[in-house]
Parts: structure tokens; C-alpha cells; sequence
């Protein structure tokens, strides 16, 4: 088959988002995209500190001297998108712009909050006799854990790394009492409810704590061979830029999206004259009610741009690795990574300390800082690669190996031969062939013949979106035995089969696939600009409407019934 017959066709418009505004470029929408509705809504809020008493109040609109302010687009329906931008005042110490921050969060999203809340997690640890001995188990981790990292914040031990992590929880704080209506800037140690809006942050790390405390029924951890988003990162010709794309997959009930920006003026310590953190802002796709990526996938003021794809764990074995003590969850080293690292190198260093064993990704850290335009030689430092498994983190500049390829691909496998044996993956080649192989897996070979075709930023969102099954069935030979499985570049597990004969937790018909694309390059990160189409991919294939699909009865609160959407150019005040 030639390489050409391997690509989407042509794309219709791209939309330019200014300042959460939309501006319709030529040639116009395509044909069979209906008119669109009437301009989205707009919401501004900010947190108001009064000096005398000390309490913060919640105002409409952008007010001179707030705390905190956000403003927000609701464009869902249009784009597949809603926009937050988000930003504290440095005139305030740390503590009170991070609680304020979530506070201002909370007010202008609440209503998509709860809708999120209902679509995905209303049930979980809900009324479930069978779900008892579980949640008591996961409600003690995370009470140990919090509790654990309380008494590491008050030793006055590593200030930097506990003062951000005590930052993001102060956020988490004023997120949800914002949400229940009491602002209250809180005093003492902090009190997290392990079952509210933490586990919103939490929904990687779960995939991994199920299987570690061995919970039985209504499992939410991934079937097996399942995959959990796409990226690549690549050179174009004469090294002239250099593209980085994510895919996040997905259910499709996490598709009530936000595009956020941050701009938090936190410092590197709690001293008065400490430093601003390198990653004081930041651009990233996101959910409601979540203070972080989760897909992964964020631009960063350090000249960062951190992604991930899930590479899980595969050995039960290592389970014993994953306790609540000398442990921080991945979401939260996440965040202090992007906050406190200058480059890959201490990207990876922050990220790899206590670890946790949960929510097993592969890291590519890409710093545009180092990247020369045109340059022969590569130079030092533009990629570092993670991966993290209970137990293991290993890490490496990958630079060369970029030059020398032209790309990385990253694709729910490990890449470094330690992570892949120790992780189990073998006795899975064995038992299924190259489906859990890193080079002869089905995602491998299509971006190792298609990835030359990528020219541009359009180039790169098609082949991300490719999903071609239909034709490009090459591929479903390496299984053994053969499968049909709709899965490409940009998965598409609602059209696959009712049933399967093998792999059926990943090949089965169910409601999760590619719900994204997001692209940047070297010029457009400068500005936190990047490309993101919303929703499951439908070039090739037919657009998912919720109607017309076998998904009956799934809570879709405040989801379009259509998911065709083009995509969208991205830009912020």
C-alpha cells in the first residue's frame, strides 16, 4: 500500500481561537458541517482579599488588585472546546494566590464541573456493597498518603520541592470549597476529602492503585493491551522545526473539555525574594474540576513542552513497590516537575523522586531552548525520554536518536529494554505477538512509514487523526491470532466488533478512543499557541454521534450530540 493511501484527506478550516474568540478563516466551514450557533458565552470572575478582615470574596468581572482572576469561553458546542485563562497576582504570597486560584477556577466552571462530575465519577466508591472492602482500602491509602506528605511539608526539608506540592493541594482546596460555596482560606493542616474533587486528579493514578489493592468488581483499570493515547515528535526537513503531537485516549464520557492557560506567579520557596518557578505558566489541554493535564500534554514558560502516553504495568509482581509512605502520586510530581525544572534533564529528576508506582507513563520532555532551527549537529538536551514503572524510573537524552530517525513515536509501549521486561511485556509477546512488541506493533509501523509525510502543522494533525481501518489492514495480520480491531493512530473502539476472539478488553466494542489532537512547534510554544481538534477522529470514518451509537443510557451531560469538529488554531491574551 503507498504511503499516501495511509494519510486522512484534506481538512477542511482551521479556526483561529483569540482571547477565547473565534475567527473563521478561509475557505469557510466544510459542507457538511452545519451553520454555527451564536457566539459563545463569556465568564469573568475574581477573588478579592479583604486586608482588615482577612476573608476573600468572589466578584464578577476582572477587578484591579484581585487575588485571582479567570476568565472563560464556553464553546463546546462549536469547537468541541470551552477556554480558561487563569492568573494570581504576585503582590500576594504563594498560599493565598493558590487558593485563590482555585477559587476563581471553580467560579466561572462550575456548572461544567458538575456535569463532568456526573458523566465520570459520580459512581465511583459510590453505594455498592461489593465495592466496600475496596474503598475503605483506597480511602486509607490516600488518607496515609496525605498525611505522610503533611509531616514532610512541616520538617522544613527540601522547601523548594514540599512548598509546590503544598501549593497545589492549597489550589485543590479552594477549587472545591469554591464549588460548595464556602471560601474560607483554610488554617491548620489541610483537610482533603479522598473522595471529592481529588479524584479528578486522581484518574491516572487509579488505573494503577485498582490492581495494587486488589480491587475486584467494577474495575476502572485498563483491559488488557489497551492503549491510552498517541504522540510524536518530529523533525521536519532540514531540521528547519521541530513538531510535537499528543493524541489522548480516551472514554468517550471525559469529553467535556477545557483548553486552560495558567499564569500563577508562584516563587521557588515560601521566602519573601525567592524566584518566580520557571514554569509559572503554562498552556495545556484539561477537564473540569482538574488543576492539571491529565492527557498529558503542556507548554511551559521554562521552554518546555511535556506529553506523555501510558505505558502501564504488566506484572503483578511489583504491586509491592506501591504504598502510601515515601510515596507522591504521580499527578502531583507532574505538576511540581513542570513548576521547578529548567530543562529535561531536572524535568526528569524532579519527576523521578518518590515515586508511586501509579498512573505508568512514557515521558518526552522536548526543550525548545536547546533546539537550533537548521541545525546538523544535535544538540545536547532537546529530548529526554521517562519511564516510570513501580519500583524503576529510567531516563535518557534521546536527542540523537531523534536527529537520527527524524522522529519519536510514542505509542502505550516502553521503549527502554529494562522497563519493557521488567513490566511483563515479554510473556505478552510471547502469548500474542508483535501486538505488545515495540517496533512491530500495528502503531509502530504506521508512524515509521507515514511520519515522512508530515510537512507542517496540517500534515501532522492528519496523520494523528489517521484512522483509516477499512483499507490500511496490514497490520491486524501481527496478531496472533488476527484481529479486528480499530485501532490506528487514533483508536476508534466504538466501531470495532461486538465481539472478538482475542485481546477482547482491548478489540471489543466499547465507548473510548482518540477524543483529541493537539500539535505545537518551536514558534508557535513561544506564544503557548498550539492546534487542537475536540472529539474522536472522523475523516476517514463516520463522525460519533451519541444518537445513533450503541451506547445506551451513558450519562453525557452537556456533550454535543455530533462530534465533528475541525480543528482549531489556539492562542491567549
Amino acid at each position: 500500500m503507498a504511503a499516501r493511501e495511509g494519510l486522512c484527506r484534506r481538512r477542511g478550516l482551521f479556526v483561529v481561537v483569540v482571547a477565547a474568540a473565534l475567527v473563521p478563516l478561509p475557505p469557510g466551514r466544510p459542507a457538511a458541517a452545519p451553520p454555527p450557533p451564536p457566539p459563545p458565552p463569556r465568564r469573568s470572575s475574581s477573588v478579592l482579599l479583604d486586608p482588615a478582615s482577612g476573608r476573600m470574596s468572589v466578584v464578577d468581572g476582572r477587578v484591579p488588585g484581585a487575588v485571582a482572576w479567570a476568565n472563560f469561553t464556553h464553546d463546546i458546542a462549536r469547537t468541541g472546546w470551552a477556554f480558561l485563562e487563569l492568573g494570581t497576582s504576585g503582590r500576594y504570597n504563594d498560599s493565598l494566590q493558590a487558593y485563590a486560584a482555585g477559587v476563581a477556577e471553580a467560579a466561572v466552571t462550575q456548572e461544567l464541573i458538575y456535569m463532568h462530575w456526573m458523566n465520570t465519577a459520580v459512581d465511583y466508591c459510590g453505594p455498592f456493597k461489593y465495592e466496600t472492602e475496596y474503598c475503605e482500602k483506597l480511602k486509607g491509602y490516600v488518607e496515609a498518603n496525605l498525611a505522610w506528605m503533611q509531616e514532610r511539608m512541616e520538617s522544613g526539608e527540601d522547601p523548594e520541592y514540599w512548598h509546590q506540592v503544598h501549593l497545589t493541594l492549597l489550589q485543590l482546596k479552594g477549587l472545591e470549597d469554591s464549588y460548595e460555596g464556602r471560601v474560607s482560606f483554610p488554617t491548620g493542616r489541610l483537610a482533603i476529602n479522598p473522595f471529592g474533587f481529588l479524584l479528578f486528579q486522581l484518574s491516572g493514578d487509579l488505573e494503577d492503585l485498582e490492581p495494587a489493592l486488589n480491587r475486584s468488581r467494577g474495575s476502572r483499570k485498563r483491559d488488557l493491551g489497551t492503549g491510552s493515547c498517541s504522540a510524536l515528535v518530529k523533525l521536519l526537513p532540514g531540521n528547519g522545526e521541530l513538531l510535537v503531537a499528543h493524541d489522548t485516549w480516551s472514554s468517550y464520557q471525559n469529553m467535556l473539555r477545557i483548553l486552560k492557560k495558567y499564569s500563577l506567579r508562584f516563587r521557588t520557596g515560601a521566602r519573601e525574594g525567592s524566584p518566580l518557578v520557571p514554569g509559572h505558566e503554562q498552556a495545556f489541554s484539561s477537564y473540569p474540576g482538574t488543576i492539571f493535564s491529565s492527557d498529558d500534554f503542556y507548554i511551559l514558560s521554562s521552554g518546555l513542552v511535556a506529553l506523555e502516553t501510558t505505558i502501564g504495568n504488566s506484572n503483578a509482581a511489583l504491586w509491592k513497590y506501591v504504598h502510601p509512605q515515601d510515596s507522591v502520586l504521580e499527578w502531583l510530581r507532574n505538576i511540581v516537575a513542570n513548576r521547578l525544572a529548567t530543562d529535561g534533564a531536572t524535568w526528569a529528576d524532579v519527576f523521578k523522586r518518590f515515586n508511586s508506582g501509579t498512573y505508568n507513563n512514557q515521558w518526552m520532555i522536548v526543550d525548545y531552548r536547546a533546539f537550533s532551527p537548521g541545525a546538523t549537529v544535535p544538540p545536547a538536551g532537546v529530548l529526554t525520554v521517562l519511564e516510570q514503572i513501580p519500583g524503576l524510573v529510567v531516563m535518557a537524552d534521546k536527542t540523537d536518536e531523534l536527529y537520527r530517525k527524524g522522529y519519536w513515536a510514542s505509542y502505550n509501549l516502553p521503549s527502554f529494554e529494562t522497563v519493557f521486561n521488567a513490566s511483563g511485556l515479554p510473556a505478552l509477546v510471547e502469548r500474542y505477538g508483535d501486538w505488545f512488541s515495540y517496533g512491530r506493533t500495528p502503531r509502530a509501523l504506521i508512524f515509521q512509514r507515514n511520519q515522512s509525510l508530515v510537512r507542517d502543522l496540517e500534515s501532522m494533525v492528519r496523520l494523528m487523526r489517521f484512522n483509516n481501518f477499512e483499507q490500511d489492514r496490514c497490520h491486524d495480520a501481527n496478531l496472533r491470532p488476527p484481529s479486528e480491531c480499530r485501532e490506528r493512530i487514533s483508536a476508534r473502539s466504538d466501531l470495532n466488533p461486538a465481539t472478538v476472539p482475542i485481546l477482547s478488553g482491548r478489540c471489543r466494542q466499547r465507548v473510548h478512543g482518540g477524543i483529541d489532537v493537539k500539535v505545537t512547534s518551536s514558534q508557535l510554544a513561544k506564544d503557548f499557541r498550539f492546534v487542537a481538534a475536540s472529539g474522536p477522529t472522523w475523516d476517514q470514518v463516520p463522525a460519533f454521534r451519541w444518537s445513533s451509537s450503541p451506547f445506551k443510557g451513558l450519562v453525557h451531560m452537556g456533550h454535543p450530540d455530533l462530534w465533528r469538529f475541525s480543528p482549531v488554531h489556539v492562542r491567549w491574551d
